[in-house]
């Protein structure tokens, strides 16, 4: 009220139900503004689900292709915690590592991909480390961790696993750390996200050796849980930004890739962007004018 409403465009929260109950009592009393849900909470999100995945009945077909992902980022914090809970182990560790094997908490954005980055950068000190002759000393307290710990480590199918991980989530941790700073990020969301979803799937069907036109039910789930929360975030907003930013009409980024249409000729664009306008301009003949004025930028 202080600013006044009409310079307000939007509010932006996590989504919680709280937050989304606050958004749309907003909303309804002033229609101009836009409740959005924070972009960077909702990527977050979905890496929980994808890299978190509980064996529950609702979600078996998920279970059953994102499972192996779970026990990875698993058998990765049994290593972290087994190293940093032993002040012995952790300073022979810190002899063969000159970085920190730091703990990430959970509340932490993309925690278990921050966790896996910094194990891959760890890797060699932690290989040394696990065949060293002090390690053998000092390992008697716990011999069956122990065992465990270095057959992980040594063990290059397991690393390989960390490493398609982060090659997939890549795109994603990516757009995250877009998004997540103070600069406005609001014209490049919707193209941010087609873009993400496309470099995941060009990493899972390059893994899999797969053509573009065949099947793969890895990238159908990992697919559906991307695309499930942005139908949720996405808002009619983010389709008018995009149509407002002349990036998206220039000959460059259309050359891109050929399914690529400037703004003012896709369909669903066009849609959410008539919402705005009905919100914005109330009065039949201001609309006609912004049309008019949007159809000349286009």
């Amino acid at each position: 009220m202080e600013v006044g409403h009409e310079n307000v465009v939007q509010v932006i929260t996590d989504n919680a139900a709280n937050c989304k109950a606050a958004g749309q009592l907003i909303e309804a009393q002033f229609p101009s503004i836009f409740w959005t849900p924070c972009v960077v909470h909702t990527l977050n999100l979905a890496l929980k689900n994808i890299c978190a995945t509980k064996n529950v009945e609702a979600n078996q077909v998920t279970y059953d292709e994102c499972s192996w992902i779970t026990d990875v980022s698993g058998d990765a914090n049994i290593i972290k915690n087994f190293i940093m809970n032993h002040s012995m182990r952790l300073a022979i560790f810190n002899e063969f590592n000159t970085l920190k094997l730091f703990a990430v908490a959970e509340t932490r954005f993309a925690s278990v991909i921050v966790m896996l980055k910094r194990l891959k950068l760890l890797k060699q000190g932690l290989q040394a480390m696990v065949i060293s002759d002090k390690w053998t000393c000092y390992r008697e307290d716990d011999m069956g961790k122990s065992r465990f710990v270095k057959e992980k480590v040594l063990d290059d199918v397991w690393w390989d696993s960390i490493d398609y991980i982060l090659a997939f989530t890549s795109p994603i941790y990516d757009m995250l750390r877009d998004c997540d700073m103070d600069t406005p990020c609001l014209h490049l969301v919707y193209d941010l996200w087609d873009t993400m979803i496309e470099k995941v799937r060009a990493t899972i069907y390059r893994k899999e050796g797969k053509r573009k036109e065949e099947e793969s039910k890895f990238f159908d789930v990992v697919h559906e849980i991307l695309v499930a929360p942005w139908n949720k975030s996405n808002t009619p907003l983010h389709c008018l930004a995009h149509s407002l930013n002349p990036r998206y009409y220039s000959e460059q980024w259309l050359s891109e890739d050929s399914s690529r249409v400037p703004p003012h000729k896709d369909a669903e664009i066009y849609t959410e962007r008539m919402k705005c306008f009905k919100r914005y301009f109330t009065n039949s003949s201001d609309r006609t004018r912004a049309n008019v004025e949007f159809a000349q930028f286009s």
